[in-house]
């Protein structure tokens, strides 16, 4: 059976002297998918994520919250181990996502009204929905 190329099929490969051999990966790289709207993929991604609304605490729990603050705040010298449970708003978007982080106490600031932990958190008063520590009495 002829070829219309069976006049070239048996000639050696073609190396140029003036330009070095691409690499394989290189070669490769040129048929990659192309993205026509730079950004396109972040934003739907961005889209896509979820946030939740902060949920809002009883007058109970907002109590009992204020009590346990304020016997860290007599006790800030024994360095309370706490775990704490927060709200943290959403930079980008409407709502956020709760937080969980244990730690040494180290300040409350009362001016910026935030808990301060050894390792320099800082988690706003206003968001803590939960707060635990070792140091707490059975009764809270």
């Amino acid at each position: 059976m002829n070829s219309p190329y069976e006049d070239i099929i048996h000639l050696p490969h073609h190396v140029s002297s003036s330009h070095p051999h691409m690499p394989r990966k290189d070669r490769a790289a040129q048929f990659a998918p192309f993205a026509a709207l730079t950004g396109y993929g972040e934003m739907i991604q961005e889209q896509s994520r979820l946030t939740r609304p902060e949920k809002e605490l009883s007058e109970e729990v907002l109590e009992a919250l204020q009590r346990k603050l304020h016997f860290l705040g007599a006790h800030i010298r024994e360095q309370p181990k706490l775990h704490v449970v927060w709200f943290q708003k959403d930079a980008k978007k409407a709502g956020g996502a709760y937080r969980h982080c244990s730690g040494i106490l180290k300040k409350i600031d009362t001016l910026e009204k935030c808990l301060i932990l050894s390792d320099g958190t800082r988690i706003p008063l206003i968001h803590i929905a939960e707060l635990d520590s070792p140091l707490f009495p059975d009764d809270f």
